[in-house]
Parts: C-alpha cells; structure tokens; sequence
C-alpha cells in the first residue's frame, strides 16, 4: 500500500482550503486500519501517530479531519473462510482493542450510542467496529452475536464475492439475494440491534434487506450508481427507498467508485496514466444524493486504508475538511454539513441502542451506559467509559475465542 500522490495543483488548492474549511465532526462509516496493520504491519500498534509507519491514517490526522466516531472495519477477506475466518475477525478485534488501548489520550472505546456521546465529550475518537462479510460467521448466529457483544455494531452482509446465504454485487447471483439462512441473519441482527450495512451486496440483497428490516440500515462505503455505475454503488430504485428506511447512504472515497474515467480506466486493464479523481468529484455524489433522497440520509465512508490511493485533496483521514469547504461552496449550510458528518450516522446508531442495550443485559450494558451519562454529565469519565468498553470486549472475546 503506497501513500497517494498529492502534489497536483488540484491537491494544493484543496490544502489551501483547509484552513478556511468549516469545523465539522465526523462519524466515518468505514476505516480499515487493522487490516493495514496485518498486512503490512504485522499487527503491531506501534508508531501510529508516524505517516511514514501508517500513512493514511494517524491519530493527527484523525484529529485534524475533525473525526469524533469511526467504525474501525474489522474486515476479512473472503478466501479465508470457516473456523479460519471466525480466527482471523477475532485477531482483526483485538488489533482494534490494542490500538484503541495504546492510545488512550487520542480514542476510547464504545459499543452504544451513550459511549459515543462520552468519547465526544471527552474529545477522543468513538472506536466502534464493523464486521465486512458475512462468510465471517461461519453461517453461525451465536458467532454474530458473539461479534455483537465484542462492540460489532454493523455487518456487511457480503463483501466482494457471493457466499453461502447472499449475493454480492461484484460475484455471480446464487440465491437470488438472500436465503432462507440470509434472512434469518436479518431478523437476528435486527433483534440485537446489529446494523445492516448494504454496501457490497447484490441490489437484490438490498432491496430484500430494506423489505424485512425493521430498523434503520447503512451502506457503509458507496457512491451513487446514476453518477458512475459501478457495480458497487447504489443503484437509484435502492436509494429511493433509504427515507422510508430512516438509514444512511455513506458516501466513499475509492477512486472507481468515485469516478465514471477512473472505472473505465480500470476495466480497460490500467492502461496508461490513471485519471485524476478529486475531492469535487465525491461532492457531486453527495449532492446527488442529497438531491434524489434529501440532507438526512447521507453519511461519509472514506475506506480509508481499504485501497492504495484516494482522491485529490482527501488523501488521509485529516483532509475531511476539504470535502466540506466544497460543500460549503456549493451552498451547504452548517446544518447540513453536521447532518452528513455526522448527526445522521448518529441518528441509525440511536435507532438500535434498544434493542442493543436490551441485548447486552441489564448487567452488561449498565456499566457502559452509566458511565457514558456520567462523563457527559461531568466530563470526568470518559477514561472509565472507555475501560468498561474495553474490559466487556475483552471477556467477550476471550469467552468466544
């Protein structure tokens, strides 16, 4: 994985911008970090404020793109499957929890929407994690409620390939979405207040998602398919339906999906120089959007460190404010830059702290949630938020491992 090239005149002009950028938080869909760090890293968590160690993501950058919650992916490739996959997401886990746990002052850890709100007082990143592919439970609903519990708040119902109970966009159909064992997974996730993240999937998956479920979804790192229709995007008949849903489509930053000349490029084999995709090219997917389906359904999901390169002028987890002085120029409010930064996403985490918190148990989630209206109350407990989060991910995973 190589840092982006950002010397273009594209990308001075968007640095400038910075600087005059409105201050927005950020409540980031989709950050595959751990699985930059076992790949390239070997799973160590060391030096992670250094861009020559981490390039795309460091604790400045996350403190200069203004992020106040991340959903840190815990994501495993879909050749890795079985008992294997189960493994490979519990080390994907513990690298969040160990990363979270080295950088005490800079993140905090939160499963509930209550944990998010103490970190944000606190000034720490709300750490969260987000599950990418079903495979990864092994077609076992007590090993998705076992990520549950760890503080797995979301599940990607597929990634790049189909498997054993749903379709992926980018993989030949077999189910005709989901199975009957697809929407089983459904209704527990439901049930356990586990959001449905319908990036990736078939739009027969997400069209059959949206007919069951009964709380709000997100598409956690997807562009809109009537700008650039690219398999992974989200077809215009599926986004027509999110305000109903009540969920959150998530813009993302990966150059195909961004870009109509960068996809052409890529299915004609790479050929030649790559087009340049730019920060203004990711705000016409968000005014799209905003136009097709209104303010309150968009959201942000970089996929940071997920690809090798991102656009001009939203090279690193610190340039976020970049896309919002686009915005901003275009004639966004401050409250619509706070509802796609961050109030929306919030919003579908808040539709699931029911039947989470109901989930968890009186005896688990009271200390979460107790301590989370303690440190808002008094701004003092946000370091024991932090630790009640940890300590219950750590016994869920070593109870489950």
């Amino acid at each position: 994985m190589t840092a982006p090239n950002t010397e273009s005149t594209a990308a001075t002009a968007a640095t400038a911008a910075t600087a005059s950028a409105p201050a927005v938080d950020v409540f980031d869909g989709h950050n595959d970090l751990a699985w930059y760090l076992r790949e390239e890293r070997d799973y160590s968590v060391e030096g992670l404020n250094d861009p020559a160690v981490s390039p795309f993501t460091t604790m400045d950058q996350l403190a200069a793109g203004h992020v106040a919650a991340q959903y840190w992916s815990v994501y495993v490739h879909s050749s890795i499957t079985g008992a294997d996959a189960i493994k490979a997401t519990w080390e994907q886990i513990d690298a969040v929890q160990r990363f979270v746990t080295a950088y005490p002052e800079r993140l905090a850890f939160a499963r509930t929407a209550a944990d998010v709100r103490a970190a944000r007082t606190a000034g720490k990143v709300a750490s969260l994690m987000g599950v990418e592919g079903g495979q990864q439970i092994d077609e076992s609903l007590a090993v998705l409620r076992s990520f549950a519990r760890a503080g797995a708040r979301y599940m990607t119902l597929t990634w790049s390939t189909t498997h054993s109970w749903a379709d992926s966009a980018t993989d030949e159909p077999v189910h005709g979405g989901l199975s009957d064992f697809g929407r089983e997974v459904v209704a527990e996730m439901n049930r356990i207040g586990m959001i449905l993240d319908l990036s990736h999937v078939a739009p027969t998956v997400m069209h059959q998602s949206l007919d069951q479920s009964t709380l709000p979804v997100l598409f956690t790192h997807s562009c809109a398919y009537g700008l650039n229709p690219h398999p992974r995007n989200i077809p215009d008949d599926v986004l027509d339906r999110v305000p109903d849903n009540g969920g959150v489509a998530m813009m993302t930053f990966v150059p195909s999906f961004v870009s109509n000349a960068r996809r052409e490029w890529v299915d004609a084999g790479e050929q030649g120089t790559a087009p340049e995709v730019t920060v203004a090219q990711v705000a016409d997917h968000c005014d799209y959007v905003r136009e097709r389906i209104g303010i309150d359904y968009i959201g942000l999901g970089g996929d940071i460190c997920g690809v090798d390169e991102l656009p001009t002028g939203l090279g690193d987890a610190g340039q976020y404010p970049n896309l919002f002085a686009e915005l901003a120029s275009r004639g966004w409010s401050q409250t619509d830059l706070r509802k796609i930064g961050f109030a929306n996403a919030m919003r579908v985490l808040d539709g699931h702290e029911d039947a989470y918190t109901a989930f968890l148990g009186a005896a688990d989630a009271a200390p979460s949630a107790a301590t989370g209206t303690a440190a808002s109350a008094g701004g003092g407990g946000a370091a024991g938020n932090a630790g009640s989060a940890a300590n219950g991910m750590a016994a869920s995973a070593g109870a489950e491992s």
